[in-house]
Parts: structure tokens; C-alpha cells; sequence
């Protein structure tokens, strides 16, 4: 796979699945994630499998370092054949985070990660997007249908998804959000629900077998991804 792939957030969960997954197929993956220790071993230990891996300590909110990211997978790859905008953050525990007993640090930090961090993400990527390139925003159905006491969380995937829209409409590549159901992940704080292992061949086929037009300004699920491949 003579790809190059940029994931934010990829040092544990989803991110850290589907980075597995990229590179295994061959694809330049390059990954980030706050804390240097963390992005660190994370890519020790996916390139002592693979060995086409790289990454930075990268905080999505700063627009600069985010830039310093796609230089970077440029330098590595050359144009950039994929993006996961999966950085995010959420405060609490689902299902027990009501938005009105929410404080307005949190709120603030959380959309600033989800959604501004997934703007800064999709528009520094645009310039060095190959021409068959896409941009894939991971959500869930919690932006979509009010869930209680989801708090901010539910919030800033509803505001990502709108950006990933925006973004369809105004660039020539593919751009859609993609939404793995329920996973088992430190985030989501789901203990029964599938393996991020698991859901990451649907973040391969929509990054290099759908069809663009079909999933360019849509919610590709698991539904749209197993009656494509069936």
C-alpha cells in the first residue's frame, strides 16, 4: 500500500487500531497525540511489526503544531493519501455527564479538542492532500440523537460532523464521517462493545475501496460498510 497516512489521536484506542491496520497493508503512517511518552511507545511498538511508523507530541488545539504534523508526513511521504481527524477528549463518565452540570472549563476544552481540533486537522491537511486523497471525521450516533447526560461530548461530534459537511462541499476530495458503533475504548468508557481491533478494516475500506462519491458528505457505518462488501 504506497500510501501516506496522518491519524490524530493515535496512540491508544481507535486510532492506535487503525494505525495498526494502515501499516500492516504497507501504508507511511504517521501518528500523534499529546503526551511524548505516549506517542513514543506507541510507535515502538507498532514498528517492531512494521517499521514504517512515526510520530509526534502534537496537541490538536495548536494550529502550529499541527502544521509541524502534515510537514512532517509530507517530509515522510509526500502528499498525504489519508487523514483520521480521531483526536477528542471527553470529561466524565457517558451517561452521567448532564450538559447543565457541566462547567464552563470543560465545555471549553472539550470542543476546543473535538471540533476546533478537528478543523485545524482537515485544513492543514488540504493543502498537501493528494488528488485521490480523503479525509475521514469518526463520530457516533450520540451527535445525531440526543442520549442522557452526554454532556459537551455530544455537543462537539454534532459540531465535527458539521465540518466534516462543510469541508465536503468546499474541496474536491472525499471527505465524510465515519461512525465503528459502539467500541470498547478508555473514552468511551465501554467495556462491552466491539474491539477497536475489530472495527478497523471498515476505516480501510473507506479510505481506499469505497467509492467517493458515495461516501463523500455521509455517515458511513457499519451497516453501509458490510452491505458494500458483502
Amino acid at each position: 500500500m504506497d500510501s501516506t497516512v496522518v491519524i490524530t489521536g493515535g496512540t491508544r484506542g481507535i486510532g492506535r487500531a487503525v494505525a495498526d491496520a494502515f501499516a500492516e497493508r504497507g501504508a507511511q503512517v504517521v501518528i500523534c497525540g499529546r503526551e511524548i511518552e505516549r506517542v513514543e511507545q506507541a510507535v515502538e511498538q507498532l514498528n517492531t511489526d512494521h517499521e514504517n511508523v512515526s510520530g509526534l507530541a502534537v496537541d490538536v488545539r495548536d494550529e502550529s503544531a499541527v502544521q509541524r504534523l502534515f510537514e512532517h508526513a509530507e517530509e515522510r511521504g509526500g502528499s498525504i493519501d489519508i487523514v483520521v481527524a480521531n483526536a477528542a477528549i471527553n470529561h466524565g463518565t457517558p451517561g452521567e455527564m448532564p450538559l447543565d452540570g457541566e462547567s464552563y472549563e470543560q465545555f471549553d476544552e472539550t470542543l476546543a479538542t473535538n471540533v476546533r481540533g478537528v478543523f485545524s486537522t482537515l485544513k492543514e491537511a488540504v493543502p498537501r492532500l493528494a488528488s485521490d486523497g480523503r479525509l475521514l471525521v469518526p463520530s457516533g450516533s450520540v451527535a445525531r440523537k440526543a442520549k442522557k447526560a452526554m454532556g459537551s461530548y455530544a455537543v462537539s461530534k454534532a459540531a465535527a460532523e458539521a465540518i466534516a459537511r462543510g469541508f465536503s462541499v468546499d474541496i474536491d476530495q472525499p471527505v465524510c464521517v465515519v461512525d465503528p458503533g459502539l467500541v470498547a475504548t478508555d473514552l468511551t468508557g465501554i467495556q462491552k462493545a466491539r474491539d477497536a481491533a475489530d472495527i478497523a478494516p471498515l476505516y480501510l475500506w473507506v479510505a481506499t475501496e469505497a467509492n467517493p462519491e458515495a461516501i463523500d458528505g455521509e455517515i458511513v457505518d457499519l451497516r453501509m460498510w458490510k452491505q458494500s462488501t458483502r
